[in-house]
């Protein structure tokens, strides 16, 4: 009994690398999320996780039909210091990744016959101004 508690208590843990986890990147999860709401798209998934790796946002698009896969970049931004757009760091390595993510979901959720498509938000925090959104529809390729 006091084995199967342990294994219970540690598979209800949070993983240890959520302790040290900079919130900027669930902060522009949540932006990006409040967006797209906004917008018209319905949230089916945050930090899904399939073997190939774990999609921020999974939604439907505002035609109630189409899957988004959506991947959030986030940045904080020094006014007057230039610095690349956070949409760069969505590398070939990641769009490999992004686009198994989606193959993965797809198969599991029997979405083959819906249209489907990979989006990027890149969100900017600039000190204590509103965030800063740009949205790439189907900024990665299928």
């Amino acid at each position: 009994m006091r084995a199967l508690l342990a294994r219970i208590a540690h598979a209800l843990r949070p993983p240890a690398w959520s302790a040290n986890r900079d919130p900027l990147g669930p902060a522009g999860e949540r932006a990006a999320e409040k967006y797209l709401a906004a917008h018209g798209y319905r949230v089916l998934a945050r930090n899904a996780r399939v073997p190939a790796g774990e999609a921020d946002l999974v939604c439907t698009a505002p035609d109630g039909r189409t899957i988004v896969l959506v991947e959030v970049k986030s940045r904080r931004v020094v006014e007057g210091v230039p610095s690349p757009p956070a949409e760069l760091n969505v590398t070939a390595h990641k769009r490999r990744k992004l686009r198994a993510i989606m193959r993965r979901l797809t198969r599991a959720n029997r979405w083959g016959t819906r249209p489907r498509r990979i989006d990027v938000i890149a969100v900017d925090f600039i000190g204590d101004q509103p965030a800063e959104l740009r949205h790439h529809p189907g900024a990665v390729a299928l």
